[in-house]
């Protein structure tokens, strides 16, 4: 037996061009989220906003108690109340009013770490062809604590909508879901 193929027995079966394929992919696809979180914790807000294509949708319905039996309903429709229902345009003056340096609930600054993991394609994929989109799930798990006391935890999933746009990945839809019916937070001026 050859040094190679105990080598090979080690690490199990072999790596196809396929698999390969879908371990690029899903890299790339995390380190799109990894630098999504940094640029928001380090307040790169209008980089941040280069995340996303121009038609972008950023929605984040309400949670609803439910019994049982409507677990499928606990969370309002697209058409009803939402937290947020966003567009390019409105993200950008969200994003302009935080640097204007004076935004009452942002003063003085919030100190915010976002942690994304759960990572997975929808439907397992090796390539995301320009123009072509792809369903990404994640979960979050934002932190704030502002002034002394105030602290915030914020945690839930996202369903986003990547597209290929120039070679880059581009957020045109995100479906923000969070794990609270009563939002305990004083504001929502933190990007999930």
């Amino acid at each position: 037996m050859s040094q190679s193929d105990d080598f090979s027995r080690q690490l199990g079966p072999i790596v196809t061009p396929t698999r390969l394929a879908y371990l690029s992919l899903m890299r790339e696809v995390e380190d799109f989220y990894f630098r999504e979180a940094d640029l928001l914790d380090e307040r790169h807000y209008e980089a941040w906003l280069d995340t996303f294509s121009a038609d972008v949708t950023y929605w984040m319905p309400m949670r609803k108690n439910v019994a049982w039996e409507d677990r499928d309903r606990d969370i309002t429709a697209a058409d009803d109340v939402a937290w947020m229902r966003d567009d390019k345009t409105i993200l950008t003056k969200r994003v302009h009013q935080l640097l204007t340096g004076i935004h009452w609930a942002e003063e003085p600054l919030s100190r915010v770490a976002h942690l994304i993991t759960n990572i997975h394609m929808s439907e397992p994929r090796g390539e995301l062809p320009e123009g072509a989109e792809m369903l990404v799930k994640s979960r979050f798990f934002v932190y704030r604590n502002r002034l002394e006391t105030e602290t915030d935890v914020l945690v839930g999933r996202r369903e986003d909508q990547l597209r290929r746009e120039n070679g880059q990945l581009r957020v045109c839809h995100r479906k923000i879901i969070i794990d609270q019916s009563t939002l305990m937070a004083k504001n929502l001026t933190v990007f999930l």
